[in-house]
């Protein structure tokens, strides 16, 4: 496993599930991306039990993620074919319907081995891989295969970068829209400590 942040995130050209249900057979990461920020996220396989529970969580924060100008992407070492056959079976039997953003075919595992989340050559671990406008990857989690995601943390740290652009201050411990941020330098640290280091 290796740490990608602050580079460039490993571009790729896979086939996908689109969210109208048409297959793109050369899905373009850069080129989807372009102008946007991107959540791409990783998740084992299809039709198992952790997994449809994250990816209807990021399905229903698609408002969230399209405020902030931001595009999300899953992906999964199944076929283009099991994901729309996932797809077309309906929540309440195990399925995940239809969703706002695109799932992409890692069948040869080489999208899940260049951002280091394949677990025993085998699925990939739930890696969330939060990548800027210019392409560079500013966050990355990975969870263990048990351990499901919390959606509204990617949400936040979406908030932050952004926070961070656009504003020029750091986020501190527990940083949420609407709260200060700080000067990134000592007298900046000092006056953001004596003010709320009590509510950290």
């Amino acid at each position: 496993m290796h740490v990608l942040v602050g580079k460039p995130a490993p571009d790729f050209t896979a086939p996908t599930v689109m969210a109208d249900n048409s297959i793109s057979e050369r899905f373009h990461l850069r080129s989807f991306l372009e102008g946007s920020y991107g959540i791409l996220f990783f998740y084992p396989l299809d039709f198992t039990f952790v997994c449809p529970s994250e990816i209807l969580a990021f399905d229903n924060r698609h408002e969230e993620f399209q405020k902030r100008n931001t595009k999300v992407i899953a992906v999964s070492v199944d076929s283009h074919f099991t994901h729309l056959a996932w797809k077309r079976t309906p929540v309440k039997e195990g399925g995940i319907g239809n969703l706002h953003f695109p799932m992409v075919s890692d069948l040869s595992k080489a999208i899940s081995r260049s951002y280091g989340v394949l677990h025993d050559e085998a699925v990939a671990l739930r890696g969330t891989f939060l990548i800027d406008q210019a392409g560079i990857v500013r966050h990355q989690l990975i969870n263990d295969l048990p351990l499901g995601r919390n959606v509204d943390e990617t949400l936040r740290m979406v908030d932050a970068l952004q926070f961070y652009e656009e504003n020029g201050e750091v986020c501190p411990a527990g940083w949420e829209p609407g709260k200060p941020g700080m000067k990134a330098n000592s007298a900046g640290v000092a006056e953001y400590l004596a003010a709320h280091s009590h509510s950290l």
